[in-house]
């Protein structure tokens, strides 16, 4: 059973912030250095002081990162840049946005989940997670007790929970309404009905959750409620550390979708990668691209259609720092089922993905768990272009290009409780940070 309920969000006060664009971010998992620069210097108020407050090198265990998103947050709060809404709200958020010549928008419901172990098969994850991510998520939850970015997640919306939420709040106007840098349009309404309340509350109750994104927040709120159990003896069943802050997308809407997420990794040199493209010659059928620099953008064009165009057999893209060709590798048949039939499932084995993961990045190129859980090695791009690019400028030293994972195998993947690769999906457009927060005090 989900428990989904409104809350009293905190939100700016738009009598001191009169253009969320120049306060909100995306996810702070998805920021660069660079636009957390950026962002830190467009505004003193900027939510990225809270989600990713830059460190520094006088850091120290009483002055960081974490301590000074705590002392912002509770100086913003006593200043009334933040406010704490009078009432329990549920949220409708809408995003507008461009993709490949179209205009899409995507709904979602913002409201306080009670948490529950993945055991229970409730709330369901797709994905693994990065284990110091999740500490340094928790480190930053302990010092300031509040959930900045809402978790995106989606559910079956046969009943159409969606639609009552938009006829509910019918032509009023928003209370935020911005354009971001991308040029994606975000509305947010307030829906303060009890009745609607109740109706959301009572239609969620038979779902199961999926989550899309934030696969780290969810967990690290899982570990942050047990810590305060074992720690806080005021700990009881209404604490508001029992629920996290969601963003609920319903898996249907036509607004959602899912790119790639390319892998970019460091410490690859030339001859270990012309190695492992000999040994994938057993298991792939393997395609070269040359180019020179004329005709690289055409070479490069006629790559990605190829990528895209095999729909039957597993697909995976290679190219390396200061060699001038593509490899497009397409699996033999039969591959994944002999070497991985009896210890991975048939959903997982013909995930892009996990070919890449066990295949490539493990039997041939020898990479073991604490290599595949270095973060500081692998970087992720959702765009090909750009992710070549990395490779172009020496950020990476090999780029592995994907097609995405299609939603029907996330669906399928969480039913029978298993999990994917990490960074097997990246749905598109990311839920802002810096819209609604959430407190998880008393």
């Amino acid at each position: 059973m989900a428990t989904v309920t409104p809350f009293k969000g905190i939100r700016y006060n738009p009598d001191i912030i009169g253009n969320s664009a120049d306060v909100a971010t995306p996810p702070y998992d998805v920021i660069s250095p660079e636009e957390q620069a950026a962002f830190y210097n467009r505004h003193p108020n900027n939510v990225i002081r809270l989600i990713l407050n830059p460190g520094k090198a006088t850091d120290t265990a009483t002055d960081n990162p974490h301590t000074r998103s705590a002392a912002c947050f509770h100086e913003w709060m006593q200043q009334g840049i933040l406010k704490k809404e009078a009432q329990p709200a549920l949220y409708l958020k809408a995003i507008g946005y461009p993709h490949k010549g179209e205009t899409f928008t995507r709904y979602g419901l913002i409201a306080q989940v009670g948490l529950e172990p993945f055991e229970k098969r409730i709330i369901l994850p797709h994905e693994k997670t990065f284990s110091k991510v999740r500490s340094e998520r928790l480190e930053l939850m302990k010092a300031t007790h509040c959930n900045y970015c809402p978790i995106f997640s989606l559910y079956p919306d046969e009943s159409g929970i969606l639609d009552t939420l938009i006829e509910a709040v019918g032509q009023s106007a928003p209370c935020i309404d911005f354009i971001d840098d991308d040029n994606h349009r975000h509305r947010l309404w307030q829906i303060l009905d009890p009745a609607v309340h109740r109706q959301v509350t009572e239609s969620m109750q038979d779902k199961r959750l999926f989550i899309a994104d934030g696969h780290h927040r969810y967990e690290t709120a899982l570990e942050f409620r047990d810590y305060l159990k074992a720690s806080d003896a005021s700990f009881d069943a209404d604490h508001p550390a029992n629920h996290v802050l969601m963003y609920l997308s319903s898996m249907s809407d036509p607004g959602l979708i899912i790119l790639p997420a390319h892998r970019l990794i460091k410490a690859v040199g030339p001859e270990d990668l012309q190695q492992a493209i000999g040994k994938t010659r057993t298991y792939f059928d393997v395609a070269e691209f040359p180019f020179t620099p004329e005709n690289r953008p055409a070479v490069e064009r006629k790559f990605l259609e190829a990528l895209g165009s095999d729909k039957e057999r597993q697909c995976i893209g290679i190219y390396g720092h200061k060699t001038p060709v593509f490899h497009l590798l397409k699996l033999k048949a039969g591959v994944m089922e002999e070497l991985f039939g009896k210890e991975l499932d048939a959903a997982l084995r013909s995930l892009d993905v996990t070919v890449l993961t066990r295949l490539v990045f493990m039997k041939i190129l020898g990479f073991d768990q604490q290599r595949l859980d270095d973060a500081t090695l692998i970087g992720y791009s959702s765009e090909a272009g750009k992710a070549l690019q990395s490779i172009d400028s020496g950020a990476y030293d090999v780029a592995f290009i994907l097609n995405p994972t299609r939603i029907e195998q996330v669906q399928e993947v969480a039913r029978k409780g298993l999990v994917m690769p990490r960074k097997s999906t990246y749905f598109y457009p990311k839920v802002k940070s810096g819209l609604v927060l959430r407190t998880l005090g008393n």
